[in-house]
């Protein structure tokens, strides 16, 4: 199966399907965060692929995301934000995939 340049996939079941289906190297992700913090968070997971890439977008939904159920974190300061350590856990134990790279957008 040739995956298209770029497709949006809408559940996480579905991404995480598609990431154990096409025997996933690599998952990077991006999060959106805006200012101040309190007002928007945001998670995009891209899993790059032979001939293109497949992305999954996910948003808060109080205290935590809507679709994966990442925590978010708060500060005593108000400011809600997702950990790279709670995101990479998440990853490593959802998917399940052995020696799997997950790299932050800024790192990878």
């Amino acid at each position: 199966m040739s995956a298209p340049k770029t497709a949006r996939i809408k559940s996480w079941e579905e991404f995480k399907k598609t990431a154990i289906e096409q025997n996933a190297k690599t998952v990077v992700y991006v999060i959106a965060q805006s200012i101040p913090n309190n007002n928007y968070t945001g998670l995009k997971l891209i899993l790059p692929v032979k001939g293109g890439q497949y992305i999954f977008v996910d948003s808060a939904n109080g205290d935590r995301m809507r679709r994966t159920n990442i925590p978010i974190r708060t500060d005593r300061y108000g400011n809600r934000q997702l950990t790279d350590e709670d995101i990479i856990q998440f990853l490593k134990t959802s998917l399940g995939i052995p020696n799997i790279q997950i790299f932050s957008y800024w790192t990878a």
